[in-house]
């Protein structure tokens, strides 16, 4: 279990609703954290499990209050929400106006993020997918990178879009691991590409990005595509009924967490440290989280 970062280099390409669909398919436990100095969109879009509104006070604003005096990776669960459906989020901030209060805490949030999965508590480990929005060379966000196990870059398939993340792809690897090149020498976190595009086109395209990659040796690699499915997207976020399983988008979904899986799962896999022992009479000091946390609510 690990971090996965998701962000876009320029424009809008879906990164939350690309990060919802992964995460509503994660084959095992996973906890979704938006990250975006400019704002969340949860908040907005989903309900509570109970269908009431989300608490827009409880998410990454007040997990950086709580961080500022050092967090425990468990602690994470206290300000999750579970969503209607089943999934486990941590909300954004309600606009950029609010990222000043974690100015200094990126890091401590990806540190913290990249433990949860570590937790030798069973019943509050998870893999973490942050959404980190528009992760320009300014972004607060940049501190969590170095938690993180993979990075992956939405984009869609102008040939502008893809120029962009080229190169951000090359700037990222060089800050990320210096001017080492190659993927036999890449550490983390991983870079890859995940292509936003008509199914008929996607191939091609894909094929077409690789090889500018390639030619850019930053390591990274196009992962997958995920269906433009304008439909699918309004489903997965309640504002359309209709077989959400049965669309493009968590189609495509489906095989890029496959894929994602088959081609980095080593990365995603670190050795958990062993649970403590403690000595005869020791007062316990871990954290122990009531059993419903990190658990998959009623119809997930």
């Amino acid at each position: 279990m690990a971090l996965i970062a998701l962000a876009a280099d320029k424009g809008a390409p879906g990164v939350t609703t690309t990060a919802v669909a992964l995460a509503a398919l994660w084959p095992r436990r996973v906890l979704l954290a938006e990250a975006d100095p400019a704002g969340g969109d949860l908040v907005y879009r989903s309900v509570g499990a109970n269908g009431r509104p989300l608490d827009p006070s409880t998410g990454i604003l007040s997990l950086a209050a709580t961080a500022r005096r050092g967090i425990a990776a468990e602690q994470l669960w206290d300000h999750s929400q579970r969503v209607a459906g089943g999934l486990d989020v941590i909300i954004g901030l309600a606009s950029s106006d609010q990222s000043g209060g974690l100015t200094g805490q990126w890091g401590a949030l990806g540190r913290a993020f990249a433990e949860l999965a570590q937790s030798p508590h069973q019943e509050a480990a998870a893999d973490v997918l942050a959404d980190l929005g528009r992760l320009d060379a300014h972004s607060p966000a940049q501190a969590l990178l170095p938690h993180a196990a993979l990075l992956l870059l939405v984009t869609r398939g102008q040939p502008e879009n893809l120029a962009h993340v080229r190169d951000r792809a090359a700037a990222l690897h060089n800050k990320l691991h210096g001017q080492q090149r190659g993927t036999s020498h890449l550490g983390q976190p991983r870079i890859g590409v995940l292509l936003v595009a008509e199914p008929q086109h996607g191939a091609k395209i894909a094929a077409q990005v690789n090889e500018m990659l390639i030619a850019s040796q930053s390591g990274a690699r196009v992962v997958g595509l995920i269906a433009e499915d304008t439909a699918g997207a309004e489903q997965l976020a309640g504002r359309r009924r209709g077989r959400l399983d049965k669309s493009l988008l968590v189609r495509s979904a489906r095989k890029v967490v496959t894929d994602v899986h088959q081609t980095y799962g080593a990365d995603l896999n670190p050795v958990r440290p062993p649970v403590p022992q403690q000595q005869p009479g020791a007062q316990a000091a871990a954290y122990a989280p009531p059993p419903s946390y990190g658990q998959p609510g009623a119809g997930a």
